[in-house]
């Protein structure tokens, strides 16, 4: 992995916030997705590694190279783990809820594992945008859900947040984070088990607006934005990144207004503006 001061920290704020906002319109695409194709979380997880990995094995070696192989595995892990959660946060609590509940956990989770694990501590500014960011939360997460099923999209939510702040957390600390061609397809054998149960193959919907849809899944909001948010994580802070990540909630609670019908609230509107309060914040320290 690069040394930590290899990427300029502005550059590194632009990298993680435009990885954020990938991951908001890809949970609006996998919320479309799973409601017009009959494929389920795990299954539309498994597409989106395996288009991921395809694509990088089509790339030059350098380009896909895959780094220490406990480290492909643990990162393979952990997107497995964090990505098929945060679907099946989207399918049952719906797109708003289960993305900010995800994200949410981000500031608490990343903050605290940064400043026991890590050594990094909290400033004035980073901590008053912890505090507004969480305040944002509060008012978001009072909506209404517009899933079937939302205690069960809440507790996946959880730990689609915990995975995702402990990839932070490995590579904040020196790990070998990396959205390589090995760290796509580990994530993929570990979900395709549980997909044959499911179902891989899309049993309704448009083939080519279907297809369309898993390859922009696999390659903007997965390889594309992975590889923004670890090259931005060389030059930021675990917790400036956990906040910077709430730009995803944000995005994905526009799109779920906007595209999908989702219930828009006072709360939503001012939630949200708390949370690019933080993010403002954030950039001008």
């Amino acid at each position: 992995m690069t040394s930590h001061t290899a990427v300029p920290f502005r550059h590194g704020l632009l990298s993680i916030s435009a990885a954020a906002v990938a991951w908001g319109v890809g949970g609006a695409v996998a919320a479309l997705l799973m409601r017009t194709s009959g494929l389920g979380p795990v299954a539309v997880s498994c597409w989106r590694f395996g288009v991921a990995a395809l694509c990088l094995a089509l790339l030059p070696p350098a380009a896909a190279r895959s780094g220490k192989p406990g480290s492909t595995v643990l990162t393979g892990l952990g997107l497995a783990v964090s990505q098929c959660a945060y679907f099946g946060s989207v399918h049952y609590a719906g797109l708003g809820l289960g993305t900010l509940i995800t994200i949410g956990a981000g500031p608490v989770l990343t903050s605290l594992g940064a400043h026991l694990l890590l050594g990094e501590h909290l400033t004035r500014r980073s901590a008053a945008a912890v505090l507004l960011a969480l305040g944002g939360l509060a008012l978001l997460v009072a909506a209404p859900a517009a899933g079937p099923r939302p205690a069960l999209g809440v507790a996946l939510a959880v730990i689609a947040g915990a995975g995702q702040s402990g990839l932070t957390l490995w590579a904040r600390g020196g790990g070998s984070a990396r959205a390589s061609t090995g760290a796509f397809t580990t994530g993929l054998l570990c979900l395709l088990p549980f997909a044959a149960v499911q179902g891989v193959l899309p049993a309704a919907g448009q083939p080519a607006l279907t297809g369309a849809a898993l390859l922009f899944l696999g390659t903007v909001p997965t390889l594309l934005a992975y590889r923004w948010y670890f090259s931005g994580l060389t030059a930021v802070p675990g917790t400036t990144a956990s906040v910077l990540v709430l730009l995803e909630p944000a995005t994905a609670a526009v799109i779920g207004v906007v595209f999908l019908g989702e219930p828009f609230t006072v709360g939503l509107a001012a939630g949200s503006a708390l949370l690019l309060a933080a993010i403002a914040a954030l950039t001008r320290a």
